[in-house]
């Protein structure tokens, strides 16, 4: 009887520590919430129809969120994924979107693969302002490429 709690205790510690893991691997809150140096950028974009298509548990959706720092709160994001990662929501079916992250603009070109603020405020007619990319978004296997 005692090795069986013993047995209990142990799983429920791995349990505990697993779901601690997983919980923060997903955890993409930016402790600093103040403005970020892409906020007009990100508003732009949004008014001019760009999108944002991801979904949470996606890498390269988060590398493209952290090349827009404190600004990604603001970018015109589209969640894809069912809450439990096995779907697809609607809208992302509906818009066919295949891949991860995936920007849709107001001309109907899409982008698949992370982009850069350059590339954002280009393709959106937007001022990138004073603030300047440090660093080029990785795609799954290849550049970004622009389809219509």
């Amino acid at each position: 009887m005692k090795n069986k709690n013993i047995i209990y205790i142990v799983i429920i510690i791995v349990i505990a520590i697993t779901l601690a893991g997983v919980l923060s691997f997903f955890n993409t809150d930016n402790a600093d919430t103040g403005p970020g140096q892409y906020d007009a950028l990100a508003q732009c974009a949004v008014e001019h129809g760009a999108k944002f298509y991801g979904a949470f548990w996606c890498p390269h959706c988060r590398d493209q969120k952290k090349e827009f720092g404190n600004s990604a709160k603001l970018l015109p994001y589209v969640e894809c994924s069912t809450p439990d990662a096995s779907g697809q929501t609607q809208i992302c079916i509906d818009k066919k979107i295949e891949s991860y992250p995936t920007w849709e603009f107001a001309d109907g070109s899409r982008i698949t693969g992370g982009i850069t603020p350059e590339q954002l405020a280009e393709k959106t007619s937007c001022s990138l302002g004073a603030a300047t990319s440090t660093a080029a978004i990785a795609t799954t296997t290849s550049p970004a490429s622009v389809t219509k």
